[in-house]
């Protein structure tokens, strides 16, 4: 057996009416905190009750996916208030945003010395601040990886800030916060959480860790967001959340595949939402991959075992895949043109694509051609 490292975050917490014993534990960990937070009213409340703990609370909305001119202001506001401790309250962007701001107010360079493929990809020269995170949906995982994806408009990319020591302090899981939520937003969310688990099942870096959270967690994920796509349900909810912390501690684990190496790209060059992008490459990334690896005369068992757990989590008989597809379309997810994808740009973000990080952990290198053929399918 090959060996591995673990790495997640210092302490993860899960479980529904966690939440509302934040406000201590980030007290605990200093008294000026940042708070980078969506439109959440558990905002207001945790805001209130660390302002009732003696602290002082700078709040900074996070709208949109976090961008390179947004981080860069997140920071000068942190510094000038000489926060320190870190706290994310919300979507994947709120997270993302707030685990970049946690690492780059100590650093002494601008962000793009840190920032990966449009920058130099230096790791960090000094140690993040304190980082706490409460994600308000469930699809990231962003609360237990140790990147943050930021976009870059000027290169028309979305690229990672990454770091070991990026990791949070304190990941507290509730899935009570993502009650609720709007149905497309669920829907966005729920097959990125899906992809994340997929992805490093199928992945060159599986390890026997991850390897057990994705057994778990694939159909979980599939029958929660089924159900959630239907109704409003406490059960799903705490189970859609669950598979995407597993998928969070997955990904940081095993890395991920070429529906993330698309996503980074097309969400970078059009502004969609990075789950809605990532929900619909994946069946045509789960079959362009089960014919490259067949192609190759390799082992399909793990391929074989993904279908079998989409088309039980469905409940239908027919072609996996082509019933997850259906499922998608049915639930309403756009397709590629709908996002902002032109046919005329199909090759060269093909080609800026093939070189994204989250490339390397695809079961096999696809060829241009073939991710070229993945987005025509896709549009």
């Amino acid at each position: 057996m090959t060996g591995f490292d673990i790495l997640t975050a210092g302490r993860v917490v899960f479980g529904r009416g966690r939440a509302s014993k934040a406000a201590s534990a980030i007290r605990a960990s200093g008294g000026r905190v940042l708070l980078l937070r969506g439109s959440h009213a558990v905002a207001d409340r945790l805001a209130a009750e660390l302002r009732v703990l003696g602290a002082e609370v700078e709040e900074i909305r996070q709208t949109g996916e976090p961008l390179l001119d947004d981080l860069d202001a997140v920071v000068a506001r942190g510094r000038e208030r000489r926060v320190d401790v870190v706290v994310a309250l919300g979507g994947g962007s709120a997270i993302d945003m707030g685990k970049a701001a946690a690492a780059l107010i100590p650093a002494p360079h601008p962000a793009m010395t840190y920032l990966e493929v449009v920058g130099e990809g230096r790791p960090l020269d000094v140690a993040p601040l304190p980082f706490i995170a409460l994600p308000t949906t469930a699809g990231t995982g962003a609360e237990v990886t140790k990147n943050a994806v930021i976009g870059v408009p000027s290169h028309g990319r979305k690229v990672s800030l990454r770091d070991d020591r990026m990791l949070a302090d304190l990941a507290i899981v509730d899935p009570a916060l993502t009650d609720h939520a709007p149905r497309g937003v669920t829907l966005a969310s729920g097959l990125d959480a899906v992809t994340q688990v997929i992805e490093p099942y199928l992945s060159c870096r599986a390890t026997p860790f991850t390897d057990a959270l994705c057994r778990d967690a694939i159909p979980r994920g599939l029958k929660a967001l089924s159900c959630l796509m239907q109704h409003e349900e406490e059960a799903a909810r705490d189970d859609l959340a669950l598979s995407s912390l597993f998928g969070g501690l997955a990904l940081a684990n095993a890395g991920l595949g070429a529906v993330h190496g698309f996503a980074g790209v097309l969400g970078g060059a059009t502004g969609a939402p990075h789950g809605a992008l990532c929900g619909r490459l994946l069946p045509g990334v789960l079959r362009a991959n089960a014919r490259a690896v067949a192609g190759e005369g390799g082992d399909l068992t793990r391929h074989h075992e993904v279908a079998s757990w989409i088309g039980a989590a469905l409940g239908e008989t027919g072609d996996p895949i082509d019933l997850l597809e259906a499922r998608i379309d049915a639930w309403g997810l756009p397709r590629l043109a709908a996002m902002g994808v032109e046919a005329s740009e199909i090759a060269v973000l093909a080609e800026a694509s093939r070189g994204s990080s989250s490339m390397r952990g695809n079961p096999l290198p696809l060829g241009v051609a073939t991710l070229e053929a993945i987005l025509h399918d896709s549009l």
